[in-house]
């Protein structure tokens, strides 16, 4: 990051001490912060590249949860288009980031560059209260908080060409082989991630599972829609935007290589058919 801007190293807001109330059955977690499965049955149960945790959620995680998600939050639930412009009050570029576990390095990035906004979509509903009272505690307006299913976010909810960038850091590697389906880097993905990133932005992934970087790299490399940011191919250098995480910091100490990969949305030429094909269309009825 630039030593230009003040943002916060790490910064944790006062929690306090955990929930004792015991709820009744069928009474919500949170009644006014994000419900439980917000895409319900609308949708096909697919599998899955994502594994929900259940943690402990503190008294100023629940606090901000309830104060907070009815201003910056969004649920998943596939059933209308979101108007970014109207969800951050501004038509400023949006970046989708999907997983970001606490969400320091997300409140980092948001205060290192406020003409971004930063579309945050997790299910972990501790890391979902953290990251809203750090927006809070540092006045960073930049950020909304979406939970559920990133996949129906971007099929059901992003309109075509809507994202300036998206970023994946060190999501689940799937180590087990009979696992490796539930990868998020795949192609099917990254066709459907293609459609909603508008030419020219960036995909931004990382990770310290070395055999997961090869195959992003393989699949990012063999996709049609992108081409690596870095002129021989291979891995990128760590951006100085991206944040080194505690996370980060307790796998390089294993001694884990942590690799980043930066891929370009590519905007194919109009063949000459199409373009004949589209003037025809335009044309008036005559007679």
């Amino acid at each position: 990051m630039s030593d230009s801007h003040h943002t916060p190293e790490a910064p944790t807001p006062s929690m306090g001490a955990s929930l004792r109330h015991v709820r009744a059955k069928g009474e919500p977690r949170f009644p006014d912060g994000p419900k439980a499965d917000p895409a319900g049955s609308h949708f096909e149960r697919r599998i899955r590249s994502f594994q929900p945790r259940r943690s402990r959620v503190t008294a100023g995680q629940a606090d901000a949860l309830q104060r907070l998600w009815p201003l910056w939050g969004l649920d998943i639930d596939g059933q209308r288009v979101i108007d970014l412009a109207e969800l951050f009050g501004n038509a400023r570029p949006v970046v989708l980031e999907i997983g970001f576990g606490m969400g320091e390095a997300t409140a980092r990035m948001a205060a290192a560059d406020p003409d971004t906004n930063i579309l945050a979509a997790d299910v972990h509903t501790p890391g979902q209260g953290n990251l809203l009272g750090l927006a809070e505690q540092y006045d960073l307006s930049n950020i909304r908080v979406a939970n559920g299913d990133a996949i129906i976010l971007l099929r059901e909810m992003l309109a075509p060409d809507s994202l300036a960038g998206l970023r994946v850091y060190f999501p689940d590697p799937w180590p087990k082989k009979r696992h490796h389906k539930r990868r998020l880097i795949q192609p099917e993905f990254l066709a459907l991630a293609a459609t909603r990133l508008a030419p020219g932005a960036v995909v931004h992934c990382a990770t310290d599972w070395e055999p997961y970087a090869e195959q992003m790299l393989e699949v990012l490399t063999a996709h049609p829609d992108f081409e690596n940011t870095v002129q021989d191919g291979g891995f990128a250098p760590r951006p100085a935007h991206r944040p080194r995480t505690r996370f980060e910091g307790q796998g390089l100490d294993k001694g884990h290589v942590v690799n980043d990969l930066l891929f370009r949305r590519v905007q194919h030429p109009v063949s000459h058919r199409d373009q004949h094909r589209d003037q025809h269309k335009e044309q008036p009825p005559t007679g």
